[in-house]
């Protein structure tokens, strides 16, 4: 069972949570949405999903409990439920250029293929949903600033191919989006880039973790060596099996039913597309032939 969280909340001076109220398997009790700052104006980090009522009502509680509004809205990742809020947001907020919403670029070759969520973007360039209105293009160390708050960017692919986390320099934390959640594990599009990025991230040494889904993380070093440590223990797993089986060549699935012993057979199916995103990577790390 998710970790209940309140629909908003002030988890620091200068950091407050509204929960996006879209509960599921990946999104756990729902999407964090953070707004981050100190002044009369301030940066909204992700949007939540698309169609949820009651989130815009508490959006705009927790900026009126203020009295501030919004300066910008910064995207982690292209997955619909941190993007889907936009367009609601600029309606009811009535925003207007030059409002910017920013965010990485996507890989062109990824555009159009569907995720390790199963989400599908439409074919072409990217779309805010938001008539006329683009977004804004950040590279890798670009630092946004608001009142009270240094926000800078770090390239973080692997759960996307777009994937942005954030450092807030005045609390040494990090707004991780989904490259790591607050509980649980989470999934990826490219293991080779997402181990990456983990590293990346444990190399800044943060001491919280402002994850994109489930509660905050206190120990956010030790968090991260979590996940590395997850990851490096089933690819020792799965080298041990392919060694135990010499030169007969095994299928994903077989892997995991030597590897994932105690995993229930219904998620199977799942396990082994994990396997395969192991075996992508010790290929693009030359462990093993491709």
């Amino acid at each position: 069972m998710a970790t209940a969280i309140p629909k908003i909340e002030v988890l620091s001076s200068r950091v407050t949570r509204v929960l996006g109220l879209n509960p599921g398997p990946f999104t756990l009790r729902g999407t964090n949405t953070y707004i981050v700052g100190t002044g009369k104006s301030r940066i909204l980090i992700d949007t939540g999903d698309a169609g949820i009522p009651g989130y815009l009502p508490n959006l705009r509680e927790a900026l009126q409990s203020t009295g501030t509004s919004l300066q910008e809205i910064l995207i982690t990742h292209w997955h619909h439920d941190h993007v889907g809020g936009i367009s609601s947001i600029w309606q009811a907020f009535q925003l207007a250029s030059p409002f910017r919403i920013s965010k990485l670029p996507r890989n062109p070759s990824g555009l159009g293929s569907k995720d390790a969520e199963g989400y599908r973007p439409p074919q072409g360039e990217e779309t805010t949903g938001v008539p006329g209105v683009g977004y804004t293009y950040l590279r890798e160390g670009d630092v946004i600033k608001t009142e009270g708050a240094t926000l800078k960017a770090i390239y973080t692919p692997g759960h996307t191919d777009d994937h942005m986390a954030l450092l807030l320099e005045e609390e040494n934390a990090v707004f991780s989006g989904d490259c790591v959640l607050g509980e649980g594990t989470t999934v990826f599009e490219d293991l080779y880039d997402y181990m990456k990025s983990l590293q990346k991230l444990a190399g800044f040494k943060p001491g919280t973790i402002y994850p994109g889904h489930g509660p905050i993380v206190q120990n956010a070093t030790k968090k991260i060596q979590e996940y590395i440590n997850h990851r490096n223990m089933r690819e020792s797993q799965i080298l041990a099996a392919m060694q135990k089986a010499r030169e007969t060549p095994l299928t994903a699935m077989e892997i995991v039913k030597m590897v994932y012993v105690d995993t229930p057979e219904h998620l199977h199916k799942a396990a082994a597309g994990n396997v395969t995103h192991h075996l992508h990577k010790l290929v693009k790390d030359g462990t093993i032939g491709g």
